[in-house]
């Protein structure tokens, strides 16, 4: 179990980390918004998987997502999905990031980026960032 949010976005799972208040949540409804469905808020259940590391809902909080200013809010979930793409909400990233940036989770190597959460491109950068990772994956 790690403190995370995860959304399925056509299919492919993205984990959404970083701090308390950093805006996974917020970051998470305007995916779902245009179309992802909610996994797990707040907390998610990671586990190794072949090829790639499996996103399981945590029971306790299956179909809850938190909205800063309106409350727990319950909304239509998939219970897990294939982890594709690693997003680490930070304040400030890099024009240019390095390239093919990866992170170990439960034993593989995920595609990995940095994005500032509150951004109005965001949910966009999230799907380009997806979409890259998703193509790279079939080579």
């Amino acid at each position: 179990m790690i403190h995370a949010t995860a959304v399925a976005i056509n299919g492919a799972g993205v984990l959404l980390l970083g701090q308390s208040g950093s805006g996974k949540s917020d970051l998470a409804l305007r995916l779902i918004d245009r179309g992802a469905a909610l996994i797990s808020d707040d907390s998610v259940l990671v586990e190794a998987g072949d090829p790639i590391p499996l996103l399981r809902t945590a029971p306790n909080i299956a179909g809850l997502i938190e909205i800063r200013g309106v409350g727990i809010v319950k909304m239509p979930f998939a219970d897990s999905i294939a982890l594709h793409l690693a997003v680490a909400i930070v304040d400030i990233v890099e024009r240019v990031p390095p390239e093919q940036q990866s992170i170990r989770i439960a034993g593989s190597e995920i595609r990995y980026m940095l994005i500032s959460a509150f951004e109005p491109s965001a949910v966009i950068k999230v799907e380009q960032a997806l979409r890259i990772a998703l193509e790279g994956s079939s080579d």
